[in-house]
């Protein structure tokens, strides 16, 4: 017997196709139904590769009395957070209003209209570790809806008045300029582990973004003990490449075994350009571990890439990724304990042992693989290909790159260019979000740098400002999650911070400000610095927690630096103007006429050429490498 779910793309979806829960996707049918039957809604929201939410299911949806007790009291909903980041944003931001933190699976109540008034996250079969068993919470929230239907009236208006503040932000009037001096000393005091690296004690998570405005910066110190100790093995596949989600521990030695494509994505960015600033060849070594992770085992033959793996293989966590003392003469000293009999690699690792360890777990069952492809995490993918595969000089990168790109705008695109969310089996569905058009415009953009090839840099520009048109608030400034002709939410929210990835402001931003300078566009900056003002005051107070939008502050303050160059990639001069890691330069390969930048460049003297330029004022044409020696 299969419920609603049975008919849905999502793998998370359909992993709860066969529960005896009545789980309906969300939509009016379901919203409809609560009203009819003046009902509350429990909605569960989660993930394919979630451990949690694969213990929730198991302890209480496949359990029959727990079914049917959801069935008689709620109206059940279930929704993949990866394919509607719009509802997993607001009803977070409820839940960490109402308890002070949030996490998944999400377990939230809500009236017949959607509106939230209580929840928590992962609640066990019985009650212990300080959680009360999921029945008694079935039972419990019931009978309040029955009996403190007022009570419960005043507390969702409390909340969703809350949300509402929260999306109608004013932006800041204070200097933007006053932001950066104090960001340093803030990241130090602000949790630095001085040992292990990273902010915070455990769980640790990778901090891409914060890394990233470090780097740009010229910090050595905290850029270099983070990327050392995350490398060494445990968060880190020493065997198979690639970074799990988080450790547990502050040491990044036993990972919560998930791997997702915006992690690996957005790390072998920021090792590449940790190479670029340490000049530790242990980093490229990263970048071409990760790199291979992801064309290994995430790319999908249509040319884009699956979301994720699971923590779990067989109900196990980590069973693929482990190992046992003795196995296949894996050196004690390698071998750090995660739970059992099974162990975690960490250490230096032969090369020659390591490829036999990878093939001996390829025969191993594997995790789950999230086959769905989000158009914001290949965006996230397209940009680390094209610029890793251009930094160094790996053709096939920059060939997948472009089976990439063409994904993107094929599959999943619409016949009016707008972006889909999602895609699935030759299936595309969903609006897409506003980290959708930012991120794919930023991977297009580092496509046509890689490439020379203008058709990315115009397909860059049309998301871009499709994406403006799309979710510009022309009040408060910044940007929408959702389109203008989206679905009416309890709230029209704005995402701002930046974990575990970019958020769209902030992504958006540093796009337009990128684009704003190759096409002497002042409109799309001033509508990059309308959101900048919208982040003003938070990455001020919590800079590791909106560290793409510092990012974007530190190019939006730099001195400009344009690159105009005639010619092909693989030109000698091209090659040497950007040998040097340069992020507050922006690059425009032409001759075009239609590119501001490029305007009125020629070839000198039939020779490939590099004009220098700022604020469009050039010098003379490059055309000797050694110009940039």
């Amino acid at each position: 017997m299969t419920n609603r779910l049975a008919g849905e793309t999502s793998p998370y979806l359909l992993q709860h196709a066969d529960n005896p829960v009545d789980w309906y996707p969300w939509g009016e049918e379901a919203l409809a139904r609560a009203r009819a039957e003046d009902k509350p809604i429990l909605l569960s929201i989660g993930y394919a590769t979630c451990h949690w939410c694969h213990v929730m299911e198991r302890e209480s949806f496949e359990d029959p009395e727990t079914a049917a007790l959801m069935n008689e009291l709620y109206v059940n909903v279930k929704v993949d957070r990866e394919e509607r980041p719009d509802l997993d944003a607001i009803y977070m931001e409820a839940l960490v209003a109402m308890t002070g933190s949030g996490g998944w699976p999400m377990t939230l109540f809500l009236t017949p209209e959607g509106k939230p008034f209580t929840g928590g996250t992962y609640f066990p079969r019985e009650a212990g570790r300080g959680l009360p068993a999921f029945r008694d919470v079935l039972r419990g929230v019931a009978d309040s809806w029955r009996s403190k239907r007022e009570t419960i009236a005043e507390h969702s208006a409390k909340l969703l008045e809350h949300l509402r503040a929260s999306a109608e932000a004013k932006p800041s009037d204070d200097p933007l300029e006053e932001v950066l001096p104090g960001v340093y000393e803030a990241l130090v005091l602000g949790g630095f582990d001085h040992e292990w690296g990273g902010w915070g004690r455990a769980p640790k998570f990778p901090p891409a973004s914060t890394l990233e405005y470090l780097l740009r910066r010229g910090d050595r110190d905290m850029t270099g003990r983070t990327l050392d100790k995350m490398a060494l093995g445990g968060m880190y596949d020493l065997v198979g490449g690639g970074f799990h989600r988080y450790a547990v521990d502050r040491r990044w030695l036993v990972p919560h075994f998930e791997k997702m494509l915006y992690d690996n994505a957005l790390l072998a960015s920021a090792y590449l350009h940790g190479y670029a600033v340490h000049g530790e060849e242990r980093y490229r070594r990263v970048v071409e571990e990760t790199i291979g992770y992801m064309l290994r085992e995430l790319a999908l033959p249509e040319g884009g890439f699956a979301s994720g793996q699971d923590a779990d293989t067989n109900g196990v966590e980590g069973l693929t990724y482990t190992w046992r003392r003795g196995e296949a003469g894996i050196p004690d000293e390698l071998l750090h304990h995660f739970e059992h009999d099974r162990f975690v690699l960490r250490g230096e690792l032969d090369p020659a042992l390591r490829e036999e360890l990878l093939a001996l777990r390829a025969q191993r069952p594997q995790p789950l693989r999230d086959d769905k492809a989000i158009a914001s995490w290949n965006g996230l993918a397209l940009a680390a290909l094209a610029e890793c595969g251009r930094a160094l000089g790996r053709e096939d990168w920059i060939a997948a790159a472009t089976r990439l790109g063409e994904f993107l705008l094929g599959p999943l695109s619409t016949p009016d260019g707008r972006l889909h969310r999602l895609w699935r089996n030759g299936v595309a569905k969903g609006t897409g979000y506003l980290s959708d058009y930012a991120d794919v415009a930023n991977g297009l953009y580092e496509l046509h740098v890689a490439t020379g090839d203008l058709r990315w840099l115009r397909e860059a520009l049309r998301l871009a400002k499709l994406a403006v048109r799309l979710h510009a608030d022309d009040e408060h400034g910044g940007f929408f999650d959702t389109p203008a002709d989206g679905e009416a939410l309890v709230v029209r929210k704005k995402s701002l911070d930046d974990n575990p990835a970019p958020s769209g402001n902030a992504m958006l931003a540093y796009v337009l400000l990128r684009l704003a300078r190759i096409y002497g566009d002042d409109e799309l900056e001033a509508r990059a610095v309308s959101a900048l003002r919208l982040l003003r005051t938070p990455m001020a107070r919590m800079p590791s927690s909106f560290s793409w939008g510092l990012v974007a502050l530190d190019l939006h303050l730099a001195p400009r630096r344009e690159l105009a160059i005639i010619g092909r990639p693989e030109a000698p001069v091209a090659r040497a103007a950007l040998s040097r890691w340069d992020p507050r330069a922006v690059v425009a390969f032409g001759p075009a006429d239609d590119v501001p930048l490029l305007r009125g460049k020629t070839f000198f003297n039939g020779r490939p050429a590099v004009y220098v330029c700022e604020r469009f004022a050039c010098r003379s044409p490059i055309v000797d490498p050694a110009g940039f020696a």
